[in-house]
């Protein structure tokens, strides 16, 4: 049947429909969620009453026992400047600091916990190292963030959010609990200017489950930055580890709006695969975290200072390979640093975090070739048996995660060979292989959910 003109205009406009359709489908980041997934790096910062104990850190017994005299608090030198360069040595572009913890203990100047520094003799009970460490934040040009942690608090007892006890005993205890966590959560996210994130650790009962309702409280102050998480809200996921990677693919996107507080049978299946690898087809968006701590090696999972813990950090090697399975896989990598009880990081830790920094830049600071676009192909030309073994791509996820196949190919001297055939690039993939000498490269994207937007197609030699 011959086409007419009008019929033609009536299938385009079908055509036009049908496409707007599909990307409107795509689960959009944030401007907060951009800033995060742009930072890549992350420092979080733990600090709290048992560093100055001069023993090992017991997550189970310092939980459910209170510290027997605060007053061993007492950092006399404490810097936080030289933390914050520390982190930004090694590429990290947001800081986050626990403000609270398992003893149940504030580091700044609340009015509504009194277990806080208003309660030590240090710098006469006037220190705020909350606010120390946010300006030291913006004097560096790092990002703020704070961690709250309210699921335990040994000092009052509170155990897995919750109040021991029955009847109205636990019931007015809950209560002034729930009251002073809100009282908490609302003094610092007003006080101190726009953070990046707060981050509830273990998430944060609402009052669906009779905790405190401190998401409004967070709405109300901090329009752009990072939740995470309860039961209502997350907007980025737990990796599944603490070993600072995640697998490849690891999708941006996922099935629930929360990342794993309730539909725990779904989730905790097949050792947290779903928060690992994410959902392609999920409704929304929420990239995952790979978390581990810089004193984590030979056995160790450190994420307070301890004395005698230096041998125990991550060398070199496997930092940067971190980075490659955690950035390399659409992820981001938090970096736990542990401030010493001098209220410093140790210099083998500055050390390390330099050296991490300078590698990073030393690998990826100069590409032998890059290009960028819309489309569903791609090349790169380059020198004539030059030798690449790394390439980087990564879409302009501010219009989603659209790529669902793509393939890498080079041109050898015996024609073209596959370098590698994958399917999530999202914010960045980074794929390293042995040394290949090639001519051209080439990204050809075979099934996309939207066309595709490449914000980078980098190729690299890396001399090991």
């Amino acid at each position: 049947m011959k086409k007419t003109p009008l019929m033609i205009l009536f299938l385009l406009t079908i055509l036009v429909v049908a496409v707007a359709q599909d990307i409107k489908k795509l689960p959009i980041p944030t401007p907060a969620q951009l800033t995060w997934q742009n930072a890549e790096l992350v420092a979080v910062f733990h600090y709290d009453l048992h560093v100055f104990d001069g023993k090992q850190y017991a997550q189970h017994e310092n939980r459910i026992t209170p510290v027997p005299d605060y007053n061993i608090f007492n950092p006399q030198t404490l810097d936080t400047d030289q933390w914050v360069k520390a982190a930004k040595a090694a590429g990290c572009k947001i800081a986050i600091l626990t403000a609270t913890h398992e003893t149940g203990f504030a580091l700044y100047q609340s009015d509504v916990n009194p277990y806080c520094l208003r309660a030590v003799k240090w710098r006469d009970g006037k220190g705020d190292i909350v606010k120390d460490f946010v300006e030291s934040c913006r004097k560096y040009d790092v990002l703020p963030g704070i961690y709250i942690g309210i699921r335990w608090n040994a000092f009052l007892g509170i155990h897995d959010f919750s109040v021991s006890g029955e009847g109205a005993f636990a019931e007015n205890r809950q209560k002034y609990y729930n009251s002073m966590c809100e009282g908490m959560t609302n003094e610092l996210m007003s006080r101190y200017g726009d953070l990046a994130i707060v981050w509830f650790d273990g998430g944060a009962h609402g009052p669906e489950k009779g905790g405190p309702d401190v998401l409004s409280i967070f709405e109300q102050h901090q329009s752009n930055c990072i939740f995470y998480h309860n039961t209502q809200r997350a907007d980025i996921r737990w990796g599944g580890s603490e070993s600072g990677t995640v697998p490849y693919p690891s999708w941006g996107t996922y099935s629930y709006p929360f990342s794993h507080s309730t539909n725990q049978e779904v989730i905790f299946k097949n050792d947290f695969q779903l928060l690992k690898v994410g959902d392609p087809d999920g409704p929304y968006y929420m990239p995952a975290m790979s978390d581990a701590p810089l004193r984590g090696i030979n056995g160790r999972h450190e994420w307070f200072w301890e004395p005698g813990d230096d041998e125990h950090i991550f060398p070199l090697e496997n930092l940067v390979d971190m980075y490659y399975n955690s950035v390399g896989h659409n992820s981001s990598l938090i970096l736990g640093l542990t401030p010493n009880p001098d209220g410093l990081l140790s210099e083998p830790d500055v050390q390390r975090l330099k050296e991490m920094g300078e590698e990073i830049n030393r690998r990826f600071s100069n590409p032998l070739a890059s290009t960028s676009g819309k489309g569903t192909k791609f090349s790169l030309n380059l020198k004539k048996g030059q030798k690449i073994n790394q390439v980087v791509l990564a879409e302009n996820i501010e219009f989603g995660e659209r790529v669902r196949e793509f393939l890498l190919e080079g041109k050898t001297n015996k024609g073209w060979q596959t370098i590698f055939e994958g399917s999530c690039i999202g914010h960045k993939f980074i794929h390293l292989f042995d040394d290949l000498a090639v001519t051209e490269l080439r990204l050809k994207i075979s099934e996309s959910k939207a066309e595709p937007q490449i914000a980078a197609f980098s190729a690299f030699y890396i001399e090991k």
